[in-house]
């Protein structure tokens, strides 16, 4: 089933008009939707925290940020765009008491509203408009005339005309120049953590630190393991990105192509299928939103412990010096 896509046309920027969008939030996703909502003619407030980077660049940027809960006292639409393991106590603190009937609450990931992070007040409606990109990608296209595809979703009491206000404020940030393609909150939320899991972040990560251990483990030198585990795999990506696999295929050699098709499915097999079917299975049913959510509550030291063990892995010093012979790739040092 081929899925509707909106574009220009099919979105009525007038229908923000005479409103104040809050965007709570001037991270990644809030500084590209509040700059590109202010450049379509939109009012719009920034809630951030005084003292941090982002309430720098807020000011930077023109905006006069203030508190999440004055924030949305003042608005009709809030958007949420704060970290996923901060917001639902934000949402509780700060974002119900203050909501009016009539709001609408806009999220670009599902994550809170599908596992039932947030309790939204009847009269609110709650949108989805998630742009399939970072956002300095979605002020960057948005500034030379183009834009992000985004998806959109309704939630909790939406209905047409919450519909309408979506496609409208996709509009605003540069969306629908793109196109906008309708989902759900639980299908947006469970395909993302599902991409970022098995195959975006950590089947990626996974199979390059595999890579390189084998290689190094069987002698061969860490640069030369790092340079065809870790540095090629932007060269890949990039084809894959503007072509597709056939294309990929098309412009890598035969004997590459060859070795894609005959020794891939041995690394990607039935049984690594079976575990990526697990995985979907403990998203689906909550259980990794309660793994997370319960991480944060107790300060995340796991998460903390495998942040550290990670960046001490032998591949990171190596490509860190290997990095740093490479000045066209704008080398970034964490």
């Amino acid at each position: 089933m081929t899925a509707e896509v909106f574009y220009d046309k099919d979105a009525d920027l007038s229908l923000l008009k005479n409103k104040t969008i809050a965007i709570l939030g001037y991270g990644s996703q809030g500084h590209g939707h509040a700059q590109n909502l202010r450049d379509s003619g939109c009012n719009v407030i920034v809630a951030e925290l005084e003292g941090t980077a982002n309430h720098e660049q807020a000011v930077k940027d023109g905006f006069k940020p203030i508190t999440a809960a004055a924030a949305t006292k003042q608005g009709d639409i809030i958007t949420m765009l704060l970290p996923d393991e901060v917001q639902a106590d934000v949402f509780r603190a700060e974002v119900r008491d203050n909501l009016s009937r009539g709001n609408i609450l806009v999220c670009s990931h599902g994550f809170n509203v599908h596992f039932n992070q947030f309790e939204i007040p009847k009269g609110v409606a709650t949108i989805l408009v998630a742009p399939k990109g970072p956002g300095h990608l979605v002020r960057a296209e948005f500034v030379k005339g183009g834009g992000v595809p985004c998806l959109l979703a309704l939630g909790p009491n939406a209905d047409d005309a919450a519909r309408k206000i979506g496609l409208a404020y996709a509009k605003g940030i540069g969306g629908t120049r793109a196109g906008v393609i309708e989902t759900t909150f639980a299908e947006e939320t469970e395909t993302d953590l599902f991409g970022e899991q098995v195959v975006l972040c950590g089947g990626i990560t996974a199979l390059i630190k595999a890579g390189y251990e084998t290689l190094v483990e069987a002698g061969y030198q860490p640069e030369m393991a790092y340079f065809e585990c870790m540095h090629e795999v932007k060269l890949i990506v990039d084809l894959l990105y503007q072509g597709g696999m056939n294309y990929m295929r098309y412009s890598i050699s035969n004997t590459a192509e060859y070795g894609d098709y005959t020794r891939g499915p041995r690394i990607i097999n039935d049984q690594t299928k079976a575990e990526m079917r697990k995985i979907l299975t403990e998203i689906q049913t909550g259980q990794f939103a309660r793994e997370w959510i319960l991480e944060n509550k107790a300060g995340a030291p796991s998460f903390k412990a495998l942040r550290r063990l990670e960046r001490e892995h032998p591949i990171e010093e190596v490509g860190l010096q290997l990095r740093r012979l490479m000045t066209w790739i704008n080398a970034k040092e964490v």
